[in-house]
């Protein structure tokens, strides 16, 4: 209404409003205060740690966490929209995914894991897939092998091609850090590569049990697309990188950020490192 009280009348704009002027004048004399505005430097930092920013829940969380702040989730979406900073709903693209089905060419296994991705603890049930993130200079394919339990990405492996030395390298990580007597699910969809007698022999020499996804079914293998979902949001979403040095170096830190500072709400707040350490030492 000030915008317009110097092109009309106040009685003209008020009558229009329908609103008593006695309104008007109380809030004149009486301005909103901003929000909270003790933990806006505190919402600024988390906000930049990714390049797209995050949400309220996570901002929420890290307030609680670091800073010790008794806030409701609810505060947070208004603090933001105060400060002017928000992050992007993710929307259906017409991209096509990246599809690694190639028929059967190798030996496939059942679905072990039934949708079920609720896991007791680390190293109990985990998935993996590739996906790409397209660049004026290529295609980079990523492929984590991601703990259901933890939320945790346990290991990666990112290249300019899908093949099979991108994922016996994934192996050599996920199998030097497999804890001593742990036997986990490893699921899948039906990707060539998980198909081959070099992947398949070496999970089962590891004690690793395989599980596939139903063929057409991406929801199978839900958990790991999920988080697929978030770091295209958060970390790749309107980027151009130089080279395919610079991309895997800005994704090898985003990833550890995800493992050791982005908060999860299924873990209470807590960051996947943090849910696996109290996990370990229980």
């Amino acid at each position: 209404m000030s915008e317009l009280s110097g092109l009309c009348p106040l009685s003209d704009l008020l009558g229009a409003a329908r609103l008593p002027k006695s309104s008007h004048c109380y809030a004149l004399a009486h301005p909103k205060a901003p929000t909270r505005p003790e933990p806006w430097e505190a919402v600024a930092d988390i906000f930049s740690r990714t390049a797209n920013g995050c949400g309220h829940r996570q901002t929420a969380m890290c307030l609680r966490a670091e800073q010790g702040a008794t806030i409701a989730d609810k505060t947070v979406p208004k603090i933001m929209h105060e400060m002017g900073i928000s992050c992007g709903i993710r929307r259906e693209t017409d991209h096509r995914r990246y599809n690694s089905y190639k028929g059967k060419v190798g030996k496939t296994f059942e679905n072990v894991i039934g949708r079920g991705f609720g896991a007791d603890g680390p190293w109990e049930k985990m998935g993996t897939d590739v996906t790409e993130f397209k660049q004026p200079w290529g295609k980079a394919c990523f492929a984590p092998v991601y703990d259901f339990a933890s939320k945790e990405i346990v290991a990666w492996s990112t290249s300019l091609h899908p093949n099979m030395a991108q994922q016996h390298e994934l192996l050599d990580q996920l199998l030097a850090k497999m804890p001593e007597g742990s036997a986990p699910i490893l699921h899948s969809d039906m990707g060539w590569q998980y198909q081959q007698p070099g992947w398949c022999g070496r999970l089962e020499k590891a004690g690793m049990i395989q599980s596939m996804s139903r063929k057409g079914n991406c929801i199978d293998n839900g958990a790991t697309e999920q988080v697929f979902g978030h770091m295209k949001d958060e970390f790749f979403k309107g980027r151009t990188w130089a080279s395919f040095e610079d991309f895997e170096h800005d994704l090898d830190a985003y990833v550890v950020h995800w493992n050791t500072r982005r908060r999860q709400v299924k873990l209470k707040g807590l960051t996947p490192e943090e849910f696996r350490n109290q996990s370990l030492a229980a």
